[in-house]
């Protein structure tokens, strides 16, 4: 006969988990982000992101809308890069449609998406020193970025919303005086990246709290689909200018960073080496910018210019019938994939022929990247989640839609 002796529990099997909601309201989740954490004492041992807080259907808003007047909804999907969302969905119509874009067009939409990614990389260098208790850059990285949105403001009337980028092309020309002021803004612009990196790159407490920090294996990276500064921190080299080359960006001589180790510190470092490499690019194109028109000649894509009007009654009732019923492209589907500031965004359009489109779907890079989340969080202490989530740069309105 057996004695049945109950064994005492060990120390670990005796601790109590805390289960701990982080959002969807707090301030450093970058949105309505809500993570259930799991801890054992002060190490996370779980992590569940929960998003849907932010879910405002645009992508089926879509279907209600001519494809000249969806423009206006992907400006609001991504806050920090609304430009580049332009383009990426303009690219995509364009495929559909089958029109040729002006050389003068595509070197401006370059330097707008540069510019815009400029602008998108100081909010993260600023918000990412501002959570981990450095409130200077926060406040030079946006004496900087307003200078940008003044430039936005100064093109298209408006500062962020822009809905400059648009199929065919662009809404109007770029003035010279506002090329002249960008020139400028360029000039300077690599040596207040110097001041940031002098504030935050060799600082021991910013150095303390990201190094080692949130480390995301290549392997990994690549299976949950992460793309952008979060991968090329991980050390792969994949950038859809490069790879996937559009606008002309074949033609422009720029480097892409990466990382070694795959932590926030490198995630940092690679948005600060992209800022660089992108006033390089504006350099470039302000120093070959081409004369020309900044809209197709395509007039099933663009109506005809307002000075026709005046003197052609076809090209009235073009006008009339282009913005009444819309851009109609063949019944088809196309997709362009661009690269946001935080990774391949992508829009995939179906047309029946009409002038709307059945189906579009954004391929958000945010929402990619939050599902890293868990990988880089758990096994780490809770005092690190606000690093390893600011690392990663997610827009909400991004991976919600």
């Amino acid at each position: 006969m057996t004695d049945l002796v109950t064994r005492p529990e060990t120390a670990a099997e005796a601790r109590e988990l805390l289960t701990v909601n982080m959002g969807p309201q707090h301030p450093s989740t970058h949105g309505v982000l809500r993570l259930e954490l799991t801890l054992d004492g002060e190490v996370v041992v779980h992590c569940r992101p929960v998003v849907g807080y932010l879910h405002t259907g645009i992508e089926k808003t879509f279907e209600h809308k001519s494809y000249v007047q969806g423009v206006v909804l992907t400006d609001r999907m991504d806050y920090l890069n609304p430009l580049g969302n332009n383009l990426g969905y303009a690219l995509s119509v364009e495929k559909l449609a089958g029109c040729e874009i002006p050389e003068r067009a595509s070197a401006l939409r370059v330097l707008l998406a540069e510019l815009t990614r400029l602008s998108s990389h100081l909010m993260f260098v600023g918000s990412i020193a501002l959570d981990l208790g450095a409130s200077s850059p926060f406040l030079y990285c946006f004496r900087e970025r307003e200078k940008i949105l003044d430039f936005f403001e100064g093109i298209s009337g408006a500062r962020m919303m822009t809905s400059f980028i648009r199929p065919g092309g662009l809404a109007h020309d770029v003035e010279p005086s506002m090329v002249d002021k960008i020139s400028g803004f360029l000039d300077v612009m690599p040596g207040y990246i110097d001041s940031y990196e002098e504030l935050l790159t060799g600082n021991p407490i910013f150095m303390e709290r990201t190094q080692g920090i949130g480390r995301l294996p290549a392997e990994d990276a690549l299976a949950l689909g992460v793309s952008g500064p979060p991968l090329r921190g991980s050390g792969v080299a994949l950038d859809m200018r490069k790879s996937n080359p559009y606008c002309g960006y074949e033609t422009y001589d720029f480097e892409i960073p990466t990382g070694t180790i795959g932590d926030c510190f490198d995630r940092y470092l690679v948005r600060v080496t992209e800022m660089r490499q992108s006033v390089k690019i504006c350099r470039q194109v302000l120093d070959r910018l081409p004369a020309g028109p900044v809209q197709t000649a395509d007039r099933k894509v663009m109506p005809p210019p307002k000075e026709e009007l005046a003197r052609s009654m076809e090209a009235v009732i073009h006008h009339f019938k282009l913005w009444t019923e819309g851009i109609r492209p063949a019944a088809g589907e196309a997709y362009v994939g661009v690269e946001s500031p935080r990774g391949e965004l992508g829009f995939y359009v179906v047309s029946d022929g009409s002038g709307r489109p059945i189906r579009v779907h954004e391929r958000a890079p945010s929402f990619a990247n939050v599902q890293a989340l868990p990988r880089i969080i758990e096994g780490g202490v809770v005092a690190d989640v606000v690093a390893c989530i600011a690392s990663l740069d997610p827009i909400m309105g991004e991976v919600d839609r």
